[in-house]
């Protein structure tokens, strides 16, 4: 695939609720959890982990041999189980795994962090799961930045991609200050967890599905000796380390998914069709759509995968005749 240069900067998912409240987009808040919900988070994954660089990487994983090996990577300050209710209904016919990336969920905390690393994270999370090189991986805003700069490495072994509400650009603007907000944070400790998990808010504000939320929350907690707090590291979105990725060619085939009340300008669309990618929208979701419209998520991406499906098809015919 090849196209013109483009960027794609890092944001946050997560923040604490002493900032303003979600204002936008609205949702209708369900107090009666539906069964695929229920179903989903009830599918216990398999669990494992993976020494990166001095430090133990958690996973979380789906399904059996299918159509295609996937990979999950979640948005900056979120985790794994951000996915809980998502990947199940992906591993119908895929295998998914989800990980933490250093300094989210589970996974260690560094002294520093750098895109390179949690790419090699993602790489080594795959490899450690019997991934051979072909694999799909789908990321979340942060996580978008390093799904493409995965997609991008020299024999990449990602040969599909999904980036879901990247924030994107012509190459050299400058991050937008919303996209930055958690290197402001210091950690705040609770003298519990229900405390705690009552602060929850996404960043940017957007209104979610009640149960949605109150599961994801409570899986992003942790006590310390200092008390409650969140399972991130504060220190990740401080410094240089998150800075624009550059894009002259990229082989894996790509989809953009740009949430209609996200962190993203519908003006991405022209950048990122001319670097060869399909381009979604999806409507009435805000940046973290598996929060507000988790099922048009899935609809999306299980499109893509047929598409590509029937790409590669027509391919093989092709090839034959």
């Amino acid at each position: 695939m090849t196209g013109s240069k483009f960027l794609v900067l890092s944001t946050i998912n997560l923040l604490d609720a002493t900032r303003n409240p979600p204002m936008t987009p609205t949702v209708e808040a369900a107090t009666a959890v539906p069964q695929w919900f229920t179903t989903a988070i009830e599918t216990i994954p398999t669990t494992g982990e993976v020494g990166v660089r001095d430090a133990r990487i958690r996973y979380r994983s789906w399904g059996t041999a299918g159509k295609r090996n996937v990979v999950l990577v979640h948005g900056g300050a979120a985790h794994s189980r951000w996915w809980d209710h998502i990947a199940p209904l992906l591993a119908t016919e895929n295998r998914v795994v989800a990980l933490d990336l250093s300094g989210h969920g589970e996974s260690d905390h560094r002294a520093t962090y750098d895109v390179p690393t949690w790419v090699a994270e993602v790489v080594a999370v795959a490899e450690a799961n019997g991934f051979e090189p072909g694999y799909t991986v789908v990321g979340h805003s942060l996580g978008g930045l390093v799904t493409l700069e995965v997609a991008k490495l020299a024999s990449s072994p990602v040969h599909e991609a999904i980036v879901i509400d990247s924030p994107v650009g012509v190459f050299g603007s400058k991050v937008p200050v919303e996209a930055r907000g958690l290197s402001e944070v210091k950690r705040k400790f609770y003298p519990s967890a229900a405390e705690t998990i009552a602060r929850f808010r996404p960043v940017p504000p957007q209104e979610s599905l009640t149960f949605v939320s109150d599961y994801i929350a409570a899986a992003s907690v942790v006590e310390t000796p200092e008390g409650w707090s969140w399972k991130f590291d504060s220190t990740i979105l401080a410094g240089d380390h998150l800075t624009a990725a550059q894009f002259t060619t990229m082989d894996a085939r790509l989809a953009y998914f740009r949430a209609e009340y996200g962190v993203v300008s519908s003006s991405v669309r022209a950048i990122v069709e001319r670097a060869g990618a399909s381009f979604v929208e999806l409507p009435q979701a805000g940046h973290a759509p598996m929060l507000d419209q988790p099922l048009a998520l899935v609809t999306g991406i299980r499109t893509a995968f047929a598409a590509w499906d029937a790409e590669k098809a027509r391919a093989a015919v092709a090839a034959c005749e």
